[in-house]
């Protein structure tokens, strides 16, 4: 594909989308093969304009930290293995920007990593489900219960307070305390 073709195939996603003005520049400001493999992602994924506006931020931020190419940034394995993946498209491009955010963000990766790590080895029943702040915004734990009778609801409630200790340190390693 030329770089006609691909700019204008870009310009029209932008205005379908009503990317803003800023974003349009800076994609169309790429060189030729890191505009084509965005459109080429964009296009395949059907990103929203919020998630297109978040790619590029994020994109860009890599591209000048990394000082590497957004093309070559968008053919590393683990973004490939996104693209790749199965499942619906609105999974994969979410998917797509909790990857660029972890390659953008290696430290937060590092640590949920290490929080996922302590709650399973924390070996809670099936019924008990902890789930982390999404992208560790905040240091708010969610702990949910899941029991079909009283007796399996005082079961869950048991387990919970011999991991007490081990639940207390997550939400202190949530809130940077080591």
């Amino acid at each position: 594909m030329n770089g006609t073709e691909v700019e204008s195939r870009i310009r029209a996603l932008a205005a379908e989308k009503r990317l803003p003005a800023t974003h349009l520049e800076r994609w169309l400001a790429l060189d030729h093969a890191s505009r084509a493999r965005l459109l080429e992602i964009m296009e395949m994924l059907k990103l929203r304009t919020g998630q297109i506006v978040t790619a590029i931020d994020l994109l860009d931020e890599i591209r000048v930290r990394d000082r590497i190419a957004i093309a070559q940034l968008l053919d590393r394995p683990a973004i490939v293995r996104v693209l790749k993946s199965a499942g619906s498209t609105p999974s994969r491009a979410s998917a797509l920007l909790d990857e660029l955010r972890a390659m953008r963000f290696p430290q937060m990766r590092a640590m949920q990593s290490r929080l996922e790590a302590e709650i399973a080895a924390l070996k809670l029943p099936r019924g008990i489900a902890v789930v982390l702040p999404r992208d560790l915004g905040n240091d708010e734990l969610t702990v949910s219960i899941r029991a079909h009778s009283g007796a399996e609801f005082e079961r869950m409630l048991a387990a919970l307070e011999l991991r007490k200790a081990g639940l207390i340190r997550v939400i202190g390693l949530l809130g940077g305390k080591e």
